[in-house]
């Protein structure tokens, strides 16, 4: 069975890490939320799990193969050391659940670092740069 992943950030459709370009290609599953709050951490956001705020995102079904690039993208280290630390999350969809996994940032990387109000990256870059303007549709 292929593996879920919910993206946040620079993963999402018009992102700049948009996962549409791994190979095989992920199959977009839906949009969702999950429990969490996400930090600005200049070029991309990290998410940090729990709590009351919402991080909006989408679910993809990716190969192993795509699984493997995206821990290489994010940095992920066997003993949790790295820039992310990869987590499986249950997420709603609809009247579904799905286990899927997702990137959170290690805690050392937020210090300091602002919380992205209303949890939706993609949003939020469009209003740090109002030269980034993601296609419509």
């Amino acid at each position: 069975m292929m593996p879920h992943v919910f993206v946040y950030g620079t993963l999402r459709r018009h992102g700049r890490n948009d996962i549409a370009r791994y190979r095989p290609a992920p199959v977009f599953v839906g949009e969702a939320s999950i429990a969490g709050t996400l930090y600005d951490l200049g070029a991309y956001p990290g998410i940090v799990l729990g709590g009351v705020g919402r991080v909006k995102g989408e679910i993809y079904r990716v190969e192993l193969a795509v699984e493997a690039a995206l821990d290489l993208l994010e940095e992920v280290a066997e003993d949790d050391s790295g820039e992310y630390i990869r987590r499986e999350v249950r997420v709603a969809l609809g009247a579904q659940w799905l286990d899927c996994l997702v990137y959170e940032i290690h805690p050392s990387r937020i210090a300091g670092r602002p919380v992205i109000g209303g949890g939706d990256w993609i949003a939020h870059a469009a209003q740090k740069s109002p030269a980034f303007s993601p296609p419509k549709g």
